[in-house]
Parts: C-alpha cells; sequence; structure tokens
C-alpha cells in the first residue's frame, strides 16, 4: 500500500529528510529510482533532453556494474546520481551492519552524497546513522508508476494532481515500470513546462 502524496505531518517528524525543496522559483525535481535500465534509461534521458531538463538518478549499484556505459552517460548528460543501495535493499528487513555494507558496496560504483532507501523503508537506527554521511531523500509524490495494476492515465493524474513549486517526483526507469513511465512522463513534462516550471536535479 502507498500514498501518492506524502502527507506533512512526515515532514515534521523527520525534518532531517529532504520531502521537498523549499520553493523560491518555479522547480520541480524529477527523480528516477532503480536503474540504469536499457531500453527505459536512455527512453527517460531522451525524454529529459526534450525539455532542456535535468533530473536526479538514485542508482541500484548492480545495474551500475552491470551497465556502466549507461551510468557514465547519465553522469555526462549532467544529470545528478544517488546511492540507492547495491542490491536494492529493504532496511527494515536488513540488519544494520548488512544495509550500510550494501550501501558502502554501492558507493564504490555511485559516488555521491545523497541517498534514497529503496521502498521509503528505513529504520530510525539506519536513518541515525545515515544522516552523518549522505542526504537521505524522500518524496512528496509518488506517482505509483511500478504498480501494474495502475493505469497509465491514473500514474500521470497521481503527478499532475500532486505536485506543485518544489515537489519531489518519484518516477522509476525499471521494465516493471516501462509502460506508465512512457505514458506519464512526456506528457507531466509537458504539462508542466507550459505552466512555466523548470526541472532541475538536486544538488
Amino acid at each position: 500500500m502507498y500514498v501518492s502524496k506524502v502527507p506533512g505531518i512526515f515532514w515534521r517528524l523527520f525534518p532531517e529528510i529532504l520531502w521537498r525543496v523549499p520553493a523560491k522559483e518555479k522547480n520541480l525535481y524529477l527523480t528516477f529510482d532503480d536503474g540504469p535500465t536499457p531500453g527505459v534509461t536512455e527512453f527517460v534521458l531522451d525524454t529529459l533532453d526534450q525539455f532542456n531538463a535535468k533530473a536526479t538518478f538514485f542508482c541500484i549499484g548492480k545495474n551500475v556494474t552491470a551497465h556502466p556505459e549507461l551510468y557514465a552517460t547519465l553522469l555526462k548528460k549532467g544529470h545528478a546520481v544517488g546511492n540507492h543501495t547495491h542490491n536494492h535493499l529493504n532496511g527494515w528487513e536488513t540488519e544494520d551492519e548488512l544495509y550500510y555494507d550494501n550501501i558502502a558496496q554501492c558507493a564504490e560504483m555511485v559516488n555521491s552524497n545523497l541517498f534514497r532507501p529503496p521502498y521509503g523503508k528505513i529504520s530510525l537506527s539506519q536513518l541515525h546513522f545515515l544522516k552523518t554521511k549522505y542526504l537521505v531523500v524522500m518524496w512528496d509524490v509518488l506517482s505509483g508508476d511500478f504498480d501494474a495494476q495502475l493505469s497509465p492515465e491514473k500514474c500521470l493524474n497521481n503527478v499532475l494532481h500532486h505536485t506543485r513549486e518544489g515537489s519531489i517526483i518519484v518516477l522509476h526507469d525499471s521494465m516493471k515500470a516501462a509502460p506508465n513511465l512512457k505514458f506519464a512522463l512526456p506528457r507531466a513534462m509537458e504539462h508542466f513546462s507550459k505552466q512555466g516550471y523548470s526541472f532541475k536535479k538536486l544538488n
């Protein structure tokens, strides 16, 4: 179960986590989890290019290892990257030391001070440890593109309905998400571009 819009109470309970970027201008922050994935990441990059947009890719270490040329393209195009563990581990189901070791393994490939926990699941002890090394990034808008039961139109509507200035939006450059992603991403970007928004990467 998931919600498309993160309730504000989470921001207040965990202020050390980045949920949304303070809005001074009409900027949005697209983030893509679980890549790089051949055939999907290239689509994302091409779509971003069409709108002169930058984004942030939270990469799985094993995928970077398998597709180093695709990862290099992300960097060459000027996008930001973040650590998403090496094996997409669920923090709630993983012992702390194993979790940290897996993040460190990803860090050998992904040089970044940004970290996003897979599934958004991280324990308090893990958060306490990791916030000394990383900016832990969550989101305020979840597209739901990973949900095979969700129609592409509903995925798009999740983004259109909940996004506002400074929103951090989660999509996935994965095979599972590809049908919804390929429908929603260009339409959402066109919609917000016409409203004067720019798409920025996280720093």
